[in-house]
């Protein structure tokens, strides 16, 4: 396996578990946000509050996710318009 499949397989377990982290964290969120209101004593505050709050969380985890990605798309590219243009040889006969 070359460098190029490993960072792709990376990537690939990356954007796989975006699913999984906006789910633990809406459900955390609910689950965490109902224990406080039958502690406290409220209706629904802290469910809807905790909600909202692992809406974000998830949604922040994905910002960083394609920032991460960018900057990685961006040393490819980098590395890739310093190298020369030059036309390759011909592949050898068998």
């Amino acid at each position: 396996m070359d460098k190029g499949d490993r960072k792709a397989y990376v990537q690939m377990a990356y954007a796989s578990s975006i699913g999984f982290a906006f789910v633990l964290l809406i459900f955390g969120g609910l689950f965490v946000g109902s224990w406080l209101d039958k502690k406290m004593g409220t209706s629904f505050f802290f469910t809807v509050l905790f909600f909202i709050m692992g809406v974000f969380g998830g949604f922040r985890n994905l910002y960083v996710l394609i920032s991460r990605s960018i900057q990685d798309d961006k040393t490819i590219i980098k590395s890739v318009k310093s190298e020369p243009h030059r036309k390759r040889p011909a592949p050898a006969k068998a």
